[in-house]
C-alpha cells in the first residue's frame, strides 16, 4: 500500500485537553483554534477560529452556554462560567488575562480583561473597554466603550461608576440597588443578609448534574459549526 492510499486522519481539536460532556452538551471548537493540554472545556462551549485557550484555563457552561469568538486569547488559569438566564459571550479579538474570573457576562470585541480581574454576572464590557489588574466589575454593570477600570478599582452601575478601593461607603451604596443576591443566587435580599445555607443547597443541587458528565476522548472532540465536519 502506498502512502497515497492511507486514509486521511480525522481532524482533532484540543488534543490532550479535557473536553467534558455536561448536561448532554459537548464543547465545539474551531479547527484553527488551540486548546492547551491542561485546559478544561465543559458543556455547551463554543470556541471560534484562531482563538487560543492556554494552560489551566477553565471554560464551563453551568446551565448557560459560553461562546468565545474569533482571535481571542484566554490566558493561563482564567475561569469563564456560563450560568442560567445570562448571556456569556467573549467577542472577537478579546484578551482575557491570567487568573481572570468571568461569570455570566458579555465581553465585547476588542476588549481586555487583565490579570486577576473579576467580571460578575449580568455585566457587560463594551467594545474596546479595559478592566485592569485585580479590578472588580460588579453585577449588572455596564463599562462603556473606551473606558478603562483602573488597577484594583471597583466598577458598578449603568454606566459604571469607578470607585477607588478604599471608598467602602460609596462602594456599598452602589452595590445595593444592583441586587447581587437575586442576580447571582436567585434569592431575595434581606436586612439580615443572604442565608448561605440556602445558597449552598441551591449550588449543590445544580452541580449534582456533574455526576452524569462524561470525558470526551480526543477523537470525538467536535469541530464548531463553521468548520467542515469530517
Amino acid at each position: 500500500m502506498s502512502a497515497d492510499e492511507y486514509p486521511v486522519p480525522l481532524a482533532v481539536v484540543g488534543r490532550g485537553a479535557m473536553f467534558v460532556e455536561h448536561r448532554l452538551k459537548s464543547p465545539q471548537v474551531s479547527e484553527s483554534a488551540y486548546i492547551a493540554p491542561t485546559a478544561v472545556l465543559a458543556g455547551d462551549v463554543t470556541v471560534g477560529p484562531h482563538s487560543r485557550v492556554l494552560f489551566g484555563a477553565v471554560i464551563t457552561a453551568e446551565g448557560g452556554p459560553v461562546h468565545i469568538g474569533a482571535n481571542c486569547v484566554i490566558m493561563e488559569n482564567a475561569v469563564i462560567r456560563g450560568v442560567p438566564g445570562q448571556e456569556t459571550r467573549i467577542g472577537d479579538d478579546a484578551l482575557i488575562g491570567p487568573h481572570a474570573h468571568l461569570t455570566g457576562c458579555v465581553i465585547e470585541g476588542g476588549s481586555r480583561i487583565a490579570t486577576g480581574a473579576v467580571v460578575f454576572t449580568g455585566a457587560r464590557i463594551e467594545a474596546g473597554a479595559e478592566v485592569e489588574f485585580h479590578a472588580v466589575v460588579y453585577v449588572n454593570t455596564v463599562v462603556p466603550s473606551g473606558v478603562a477600570v483602573p488597577m484594583g478599582w471597583f466598577a458598578g452601575g449603568q454606566p459604571a461608576e469607578l470607585v477607588a478601593p478604599g471608598d467602602w461607603d460609596r462602594i456599598r451604596a452602589i452595590m445595593g440597588p444592583l441586587d447581587y443576591p437575586g442576580t447571582v443566587f436567585g434569592v431575595a435580599a434581606s436586612g439580615t443578609g443572604t442565608p448561605m445555607s440556602d445558597v449552598a443547597r441551591r449550588y449543590a443541587r445544580g452541580l449534582a448534574l456533574h455526576h452524569r458528565d462524561h470525558v470526551v476522548p480526543d477523537e470525538r472532540h467536535r469541530l464548531s459549526p463553521q468548520d467542515p465536519q469530517p
